[in-house]
């Protein structure tokens, strides 16, 4: 397995663990991880690349603010909840940080794809290339739905949500597995182990602000999305799994060729497709996703 070096960033405000793989010297992959998912979740996806490109790479993963090793925002802690555009705005930063002049590969899982794909937009000169890993967006919202999305978001910050406890590490890999049943016991064992933390108690709690699971109360407008992803100048590889599960619960009753529509946003796109995987794609498939990565990035 190949080791990563932690590093604490402090990033408006908020300190944010940002995890190394690969030399120092070498060209970055910046990888961001999808929702209620840790900077380690890449791990599977580094060995694979070292082991296709040797240390060609320098792979540079972040825990989203509330996520992993990262702080809470303050705002959070007292019952608050996160805005998706704190994550552009966080990478921004960490790309200030890293790599203050030219333009960067980005990697990202889910809502770590959504958040690359908007950023491609808002910053074209900043990007060289795209991997989206599983990132679709979500489906369509009407202006009807806002009075009860306001409504839901204010009983939520009255009584927010909370996250399950677990008696054992094993507990937490076994969930990790439900989750996922594709997922190897050992690469559970190991994501188990950096997705939690003894609470004190006896038991693990998860690496995770609970404030995550409060919904926003903006609704999601795709024609405002689509205008950003007109701007990427970027080339874009969109990665998903066959048939994927993720894919047709967001679309819901829309045909899934008409949900897909909006990917012509791009101007400089194109998709792979991997057997024998599901969501956590990059956790069932890593050699296939590492060997898209480095030709795709190359």
């Amino acid at each position: 397995m190949t080791e990563s070096r932690s590093e604490l960033v402090s990033v408006r405000g908020v300190r944010l663990h940002v995890r190394h793989w690969g030399r120092a010297d070498a060209p970055m992959l910046f990888m961001l991880h999808g929702w209620m998912d840790v900077a380690a979740s890449f791990q599977f996806v580094v060995d694979a690349l070292c082991n296709r490109a040797g240390d060609k790479w320098q792979v540079v993963a972040p825990d989203a603010r509330g996520f992993g090793l990262s702080d809470w925002p303050v705002a959070a802690k007292g019952g608050g909840h996160y805005w998706f555009h704190e994550y552009l705005a966080d990478l921004d930063a960490l790309l200030d940080h890293y790599a203050p002049s030219g333009a960067v590969n980005l990697v990202g899982h889910s809502m770590g794809a959504n958040v690359v794909c908007l950023y491609a937009g808002v910053r074209p000169e900043r990007v060289r290339r795209v991997v989206d890993l599983e990132g679709f967006g979500l489906a369509p919202a009407r202006a009807a739905q806002a009075p009860r999305r306001l409504r839901n978001w204010l009983d939520e910050l009255r009584d927010p949500p909370q996250l399950r406890r677990y008696a054992s590490l094993d507990d937490v890999a076994a969930r990790l597995v439900a989750n996922n049943p594709r997922l190897q016991p050992d690469r559970a064992r190991f994501l188990a182990q950096h997705w939690s933390k003894p609470d004190g108690e006896g038991g693990y709690g998860l690496l995770a602000d609970p404030a995550h699971k409060i919904r926003s109360p903006q609704l999601y407008r795709i024609d405002e999305v689509m205008a950003v992803w007109e701007q990427v100048s970027a080339k874009v590889l969109h990665i998903e799994a066959t048939g994927s599960p993720t894919l047709a619960s967001i679309a819901g009753d829309i045909p899934l060729d008409e949900f897909k529509a909006r990917f012509r946003a791009f101007p400089d796109w194109r998709e792979a497709t991997i057997d024998d995987a599901g969501h956590m794609v990059h956790h069932d498939q890593p050699e296939r996703i590492a060997a898209l990565i480095d030709a795709f990035c190359a």
